[in-house]
């Protein structure tokens, strides 16, 4: 009996045919404004994905998807673990919530779950986790009588090696990268410390997922913009931003901004859950180490560090080994600043904030791997915990810390003339960065 996953479809058929007459009106008075990004960005003319479905038969599974205009789809399969990747161009998703969450009794055919999401400018993506080895077949575009457009997404269960040929076979191209922009002369002489503001996760990576249903990626990109708006207000730094929206980042390239823009300073923002003990709450600090504090930490370092593989990606390779870059001593300074800011958080912190047992904690995040640039990871609670959530969600809690992290920022640059560190040859890759807006 074939099995179907679906949301309500009423009108739906009708619905995407008006968002497709909406959006073309919209295009011919200007652009809109984008789903994932600020107004005036270039998703104004995205294809609307209005609804999604699973359906099972005869050891096929479809996933379908209802646009409102045609798109090019591309897929590919990737094991370790097992799931297919379906990249896109810019598509506006606007889904139900619990779109592409499967229980056990839907998890029948060959899909477990999948989500989707901005992956890079200009492209959408989606990670299909896969219940066993399948590949994609051809992909089917249809067009409906009211307009809306189904891409209908076939996997067949096949053997082991059959499916490994197959993601041997693939070739996932690497994220596109923005263009780079040129520094002004202006922008070359100010001599302000470079903050780099971290939000983890985003666009096809969620990150931790809240009982409620809230992403950890939309809880901390806006403490993130939040704290980079309360340090540019003092006028006393320059602030980068890793993603400056809903967008999929890869580790490596996030240390790659950092060192390449010469950062003074990089602050990973993030918001741990733990649902099997939601009595755990409160803040920790990491700074970077081969050696995890303890298993917990080792544990968290491992999850966040399989972030790339959630979006469908493979991990990029970090900074060379230290001996190949820098002397030791340099490194062993380095994890000192990152150290030093870390006290100096806690000390700021802990009177507004409730902090966990183990306030400062050390871990191998492979965003902390940077040799020259001091760095530290805030995981600013859990999503699990009701009431680390509830003060996650308030813009009075927010304000408050945020505060009190630039607060720490100052002192941390109020000894500036310590953190001079040996100049190091300029990595020959150009970074994507995005600036913070006043």
């Amino acid at each position: 009996m074939p099995h179907s996953t679906r949301l309500p479809r009423t009108g739906l058929l009708r619905t995407v045919a008006a968002l497709a007459l909406a959006a073309g009106t919209l295009l011919a008075a200007g652009p809109a404004p984008a789903q994932d990004g600020p107004a005036g960005s270039q998703s104004g003319g995205a294809a609307v994905a209005i609804a999604a479905e699973t359906v099972s038969r005869d050891g096929t599974t479809r996933l379908t998807l209802t646009l409102s205009r045609a798109i090019e789809a591309r897929a590919f399969v990737m094991e370790r673990p097992d799931r297919a990747v379906i990249d896109l161009p810019e598509v506006n998703f606007q889904l139900d919530q619990d779109t592409g969450k499967m229980s056990g009794r839907k998890r029948d055919g060959a899909i477990a779950s999948f989500r989707y999401g901005l992956f890079a400018p200009g492209r959408s993506r989606i990670v299909v986790d896969l219940t066993g080895p399948a590949v994609v077949e051809a992909i089917e575009t249809t067009t409906t009588r009211e307009g809306a457009v189904l891409v209908s997404i076939p996997f067949r269960k096949v053997d082991r090696d059959t499916f490994r040929k197959a993601a041997v076979a693939g070739d996932p191209s690497p994220a596109a990268k923005a263009a780079p922009k040129a520094a002004s002369m202006n922008e070359a002489a100010d001599t302000r410390p470079l903050i780099v503001i971290d939000a983890g996760h985003g666009g096809t990576d969620p990150g931790a997922i809240a009982a409620t249903g809230v992403f950890e990626k939309d809880i901390v990109f806006g403490f993130a913009q939040s704290f980079a708006e309360r340090l540019e207000q003092s006028g006393r730094y320059r602030l980068l931003m890793t993603r400056d929206r809903d967008v999929f980042v890869p580790l490596a390239e996030r240390v790659r901004i950092a060192r390449e823009a010469k950062a003074d300073l990089f602050v990973s923002i993030h918001a741990d859950s733990i649902s099997a003990a939601p009595q755990v709450k409160g803040a920790t600090i990491y700074t970077g180490s081969e050696k995890a504090t303890d298993s917990e930490s080792a544990r968290l370092a491992e999850r966040e560090n399989r972030a790339d593989a959630a979006a469908g990606t493979e991990s990029g390779e970090g900074p060379a080994d230290v001996a190949d870059i820098l002397q030791e001593l340099t490194l062993r300074e380095t994890r000192g600043f990152s150290a030093g800011f870390a006290g100096r958080l806690m000390g700021q912190l802990s009177p507004v904030m409730e902090m966990s047992t183990k306030p400062h904690r050390e871990a191998g995040f492979k965003v902390l791997r940077s040799p020259d640039v001091p760095s530290v990871l805030i995981e600013l609670g859990y999503l699990s915990s009701k009431s680390d959530l509830e003060k996650l969600q308030s813009e009075e809690w927010r304000a408050r810390v945020t505060g009190s992290m630039a607060k720490a920022v100052d002192l941390f640059f109020s000894g500036r003339a310590t953190l001079s560190r040996p100049a190091l040859v300029a990595p020959k890759r150009s970074a994507a960065i995005a600036p913070v807006s006043p």
